[in-house]
């Protein structure tokens, strides 16, 4: 398999294991906070390491810093869906959801070509998500959950958009993901609103709690830095296509986690998968 899109597949994975793992938290909105930490100290010296210069032009760095502002967003709106609804139908409207909305975006914004195939997947895309919320056989999905799950489709195009034009001006991956995190971080401490105590569900966990953050957060910036390295290489197009199987991959982990997806759920799950292969393809 070519490079990028291996890069692309385990970055699909890993992203998927790392949700997960924030799921199982007592309280996902503060763990967010510990697990972005260890994730921005990695990336940090991943960028120390890496080649020179880190950014090429002044706009590269620009659209990295707005790139983490959205990547803000998505951390605080992901750990408040999760903390209100099922994993396995979270994941799946936030990673499908973004699909619908790059996909516009993209077209009006970078000009890109709207075509029939585009519109088909758009379709299934569509299709999928409502037999994930909506399809029989499943209790129902509170309101506040798919409201924050929207909420974090939306950021996660915000980010792929912003990480793709930094990627263009000579942004190098490692720098980037770096300066993304340290501008989300202050977005994701400021939400917990006082929350910042000891002990469980606290932002000083104990070692254990530590070690789980420290090992999330390493999934969650190899999982990005995969992501950049697979974006840089293939395009737009192919990254988005590779990277939202891991809504299949999550449906796996549902399970792992107790969760018990229906049949419309994974056949939804699917169907998000194959669309997003239709819009984003060439």
């Amino acid at each position: 398999m070519p490079l990028a899109p291996a890069a692309l597949l385990a970055s699909a994975f890993l992203h998927a294991l790392w949700n997960a793992l924030l799921k199982r938290e007592r309280a996902p909105q503060v763990a967010v906070a510990g697990v972005l930490s260890w994730a921005l100290m990695a990336a940090t010296v991943a960028a120390l390491a890496s080649a020179r210069p880190a950014f090429a032009t002044s706009a590269a760095l620009g659209w990295g810093v707005a790139a983490g502002a959205f990547e803000g967003l998505y951390a605080v709106t992901l750990a408040a869906a999760l903390a209100r609804a099922d994993y396995g139908v979270i994941y799946t409207v936030a990673r499908g959801g973004a699909t619908l909305l790059v996909w516009p975006a993209a077209a009006l914004l970078l000009r890109e070509e709207v075509t029939a195939r585009g519109v088909l997947g758009a379709c299934l895309v569509g299709s999928g998500l409502a037999l994930v919320v909506v399809g029989p056989g499943r209790r129902p999905t509170p309101r506040a959950g798919l409201g924050f799950a929207a909420a974090c489709a939306a950021s996660i195009a915000g980010y792929h958009l912003c990480y793709d034009r930094a990627l263009g001006m000579g942004a190098r991956e490692a720098p980037l993901f770096a300066v993304a995190l340290a501008t989300a971080l202050p977005f994701v401490f400021a939400s917990l609103r006082g929350r910042v105590t000891a002990g469980p569900g606290g932002l000083l966990p104990g070692l254990g709690g530590a070690l789980r953050w420290a090992f999330a957060g390493l999934l969650c910036t190899g999982s990005f830095l995969l992501f950049l390295a697979g974006l840089a290489a293939s395009g737009a197009a192919v990254a988005l296509t590779l990277r939202n199987t891991s809504v299949v991959f999550a449906q796996g982990f549902a399970f792992a986690l107790g969760e018990r997806p229906t049949r419309a759920q994974l056949a939804g799950a699917l169907l998000v998968s194959a669309g997003a292969a239709l819009v984003s393809g060439r």
